[in-house]
Order: C-alpha cells, then structure tokens, then sequence
C-alpha cells in the first residue's frame, strides 16, 4: 500500500485547497501521455487497458502516442477491449515499428531534406494510417522513438496535418519551454517534465515534492504545463522489450526476438499503485487541470497564422530585425526568422519599387516558411549591390518562400551570392530606414541566426538510446537541423482559451 506521508507537498495541498483559497489562481495544465509501443508481451496490452481504463473513472483524458505495429498487433490478437479503452483518450503517433533497424535517426542521418521528408513518409505514413483507422481518430501528434529524432520528420507531419511534436529529448529547446519549431508546437527538452518513479521507497515522495515546486513558480508565471510521460509497459516489465532485441544496432530476424521479463504480480500491483496515487496527489490542487496534445496546441495557439500585416507594422518588425537576426515576441503572437524574411522581402519590394504600401493594403502570413534545404554558396566577406537590384532580388526571395515554402539556401543578387542571414541583416535596415526607396548602395557582410544557438551540437548524448549502434552520430543531419532554426521561436501561451 502507498502511503502518503505529511511533507512540503501535503503543506502545500492545505494552503490551495478551495477552502483556504481566497483569490482565484492561475491554471497548471498537466500533459499526461504514454508512448504505446510494446507489441511483444501480451501483459503490455493489459497494462495499456489497465491505465486507460482507471483514468477515464478518474475523469482524466490522457494522449497515448501509439506504434503502428502495436496498434496492428492489437487488432491481430483481438484486443477490441484494450482498442476501445484507449479511443476514450486521445491518440497520437510514436512511429510504425519503434525499435527495428534502421530508426528514424539512423535512415535521415545521410539524407538531405526533401528526401529524409519523403522518406520519413514513405516508411512511417503506414504506421500513420493504421494507427488512424484502427482507433478511428486522426493522431494529434507524433513523437520519436527513444532520442531517434531528426528535423526531415517535420516535413511529413506538415504534410500529414500534424500540429504538435510532443516528447522528450535534448535535440532542440527554447529555455526549457515550450516552442514552434518546423511549424509545429513543440513540448520537447521541456524543463516541467515531471514523473514518479514506479518502484522504490520513497520515490512517491521525492515527486511530489517536486511537483509542488513545480507548480508553485507556474503559478507565480501566469500558469502553464507540465508534462508527464509513462510508457504502459513500465508497468509489467523489468527490462523494455526492445533493449532484449535490438541494442547496440542488432536486428535479429521476428522469429528470433525475446519477451523482456516481467514484473512479478506484487511488483506489478506496487508500480500501479505508485502511479494512481501520484496522479490522484496532483488532481487534489483546485487549480490543476489535464489537458490533451490538442487542447495543448490550443493554450499555445500560434496567432500568426492569419494575421494581417499593414505598412506600419512591417516598419516596426524590422526595426526590431535590425537589432538582430532572431525571432520577434509581438504582444499575442511571435514571429521566426523565417517568417520575418518573408513579411520583410514583400515590405521592402513594395516600399522600393511602388512607393510603399497602399493603406489599406496588407500581407497575409499564412504558415511558418522552413528553413534552407541546403548550404549557401560561399560569401564574399564583403558585397555591394545597387537599390534597383536589391528591390528585384527582394521580390525574388518573396517569390522563392511563396513558391517552394521555405528559405532559399543561397540568396542571388544578379550574379553574386549572399547567405539568407546576410540578406535578412540588410532587409532589416532598407525596412527600418523606411524612406521611400532602397539606397543607391547598400553593402552585404555574413550574418549569423542567433536562433541556431537553440539547436544542439551533434555529440554522443543524443544519441544514448540503447537501441542505436555504438559511435552513432549524425552530424549532416544536425546541421540540418541547424538550418531549421529559422523556423524556431516561442509559444506564447494563452490562458484566457477555455478548455473542454
């Protein structure tokens, strides 16, 4: 039995408790989701019923990211009841097969983008559509395999509608808080990730201490999310079912892989006992709500989507590119560099070659443009261009993101090659100056995104799943990456949005 002793945490409860609450305080979301994706042991399927099951008695609405081959599995052995438990909650994707090699990381590792998109489509999609027919919802959100991720998966889940990449790892983040990367909400590298351990005395304890810390300075914020992750088979097992088979790059054929151990009956009944009174803990704070990976893309809606931007506020965004190349926090909404490029490209064409704006004319920003594909050209430490060719070359790169949805990789103007970052620096000062037309001169040096600092360094800690070989690195891929931090900036977050 799990007892709950009197600690900081129990002091804590008294304090919020509707009782003593005299004013109303801000939200505490909890994101609560387990990735779904043990299609070996049968015990896996009744842990996944189990923990559905108990939560929705709870009045608790859970996302379980779900495998393709799980979800088929599932279907193979009959499992209606384990199937329409977890329709109750929401469900995402984690994958098609999980472990089997090559994993995500390890197949994009050597492609560049349109082919890692196309790729990560070609082989995961599948798993996508099972996933979707079998439980009758269209996944709200995918998440990698183990730390096998990489930024072509992007891509596809623009392609596949998918607004949310919710997961744990190291890859990218934006000071621990969540963040739009790709176009998609990312609650990932997320500081207020937060979890019991499901065996061990005093364990309970220690997270619920943590959780009243946590909850403390959130509300002290303005309110937030935590997010709380478990993986079904936690609960049976003592060793995940694809470490027995596939560590360190093996990859033995189906016939040949292992059930992982499991738990014994009373270790079993001890770890669910963990989890329900950890959860049932921070469902006692009235200001505590569950939410889902949906709901989540609600509460941090990116309010630049559809917005309309006159002369006047184009003005202002580059004034504030000017002061550096990075992304820009207006009032509800944020912008990425790479949105901001394309808002300056047409402001600038327009000023130079029309005179400006009309008053009531506006630009519609419909959706976050990537970053490059590829590598610039080399730069000249230093190139001169004249207003007329820079004014055309504005509308080249207007056109360019328009027409290919991302950022060209090498700016032209005419027949001399510029980075996009050494561009952006130049829009912004033609955009803030404002005057009416481009000077007759104007000088282009390199420039740096100061947003790729967000992106992790490829090095050995990324890659530290069990499942990948040993010296697995990527780093093309992460440069890649890298050149998706034009697409990154912050999730502004929207308390006043009410939640079903």
């Amino acid at each position: 039995m799990v007892r709950i002793a009197l600690s900081i945490a129990a002091v804590w409860l008294a304090v919020i408790s509707p009782a003593h609450s005299a004013e109303k305080t801000p939200t505490v979301y909890i994101l609560l989701w387990f990735d779904t994706e043990d299609y070996l042991l049968p015990a896996s399927d009744d842990a996944a019923l189990k923990v559905a099951e108990w939560l929705r008695k709870e009045e608790i609405t859970a996302t379980f990211k779900v495998v393709g081959e799980k979800a088929r599995t599932l279907e193979k052995r009959g499992r209606k009841d384990v199937i329409e438990a977890l329709k109750k909650h929401e469900i995402g994707y984690h994958s098609n097969y999980h472990s089997v090699q090559p994993t995500p990381a390890m197949y994009m590792s050597a492609l560049g983008w349109d082919e890692g998109v196309a790729e990560f489509d070609r082989r995961e999609k599948p798993g996508y559509d099972d996933v979707k027919r079998i439980f009758g919802q269209t996944p709200s959100c995918y998440g990698q395999p183990g730390s096998s991720w990489g930024p072509q998966s992007y891509g596809a889940m623009r392609k596949w509608g998918m607004p949310v990449y919710l997961d744990s790892g190291k890859h990218i983040g934006l000071e621990g808080k969540p963040m739009y990367y790709g176009g998609a909400l990312n609650i990932y590298n997320h500081t207020d990730t937060l979890r019991t351990k499901l065996e061990g005395e005093g364990e309970l304890q220690k997270a619920q201490d943590r959780f009243v810390e946590t909850h403390k300075k959130l509300v002290a914020e303005g309110g937030g999310v935590v997010s709380i992750y478990y993986h079904p088979c936690e609960f049976v097992h003592k060793e995940f079912w694809d470490g027995v088979n596939f560590r360190n790059g093996a990859n033995p054929p189906r016939e040949q892989w292992k059930k992982p151990e499991q738990k014994t009956e009373e270790e079993s009944k001890a770890a669910y006992e963990q989890f329900f009174a950890y959860v049932r803990f921070i469902k006692r704070f009235a200001d505590v709500k569950f939410i889902t990976a949906k709901q989540a893309a609600e509460l941090y809606k990116d309010k630049s989507n559809g917005e309309l931007f006159d002369a006047f506020s184009m003005h202002a965004i580059g004034k504030s590119a000017r002061k550096g190349l990075t992304y820009q926090v207006r009032g509800s909404m944020s912008l990425a560099p790479s949105e901001v490029l394309l808002i300056l490209s047409s402001f600038v064409h327009a000023m130079t070659t029309r005179g400006g704006m009309g008053v009531d004319e506006v630009m519609e920003l419909r959706q976050t443009p990537f970053g490059p594909s590829s590598p610039p050209r080399t730069m000249e430490p230093k190139v001169t261009t004249d207003g007329n060719q820079f004014a055309r070359t504005a509308k080249d790169v207007r056109d360019y993101i328009i027409t290919h949805g991302r950022v060209p990789s090498t700016v032209w103007l005419g027949s001399q090659a510029v980075t996009p970052e050494a561009f952006l620096a130049a829009l912004a000062i033609v955009a803030a100056d404002a005057g009416g037309r481009a000077p007759d001169t104007i000088e282009l040096t390199p420039s740096t995104l100061e947003t790729e600092k967000y992106v992790a360094d490829d090095n050995p800690k990324l890659w530290g799943w069990v499942i990948f070989p040993k010296g697995f690195d990527a780093p093309d891929m992460m440069s890649l990456a890298r050149r998706q931090a034009w697409t990154i900036k912050p999730a502004i977050f929207h308390d006043a949005v009410k939640m079903k």
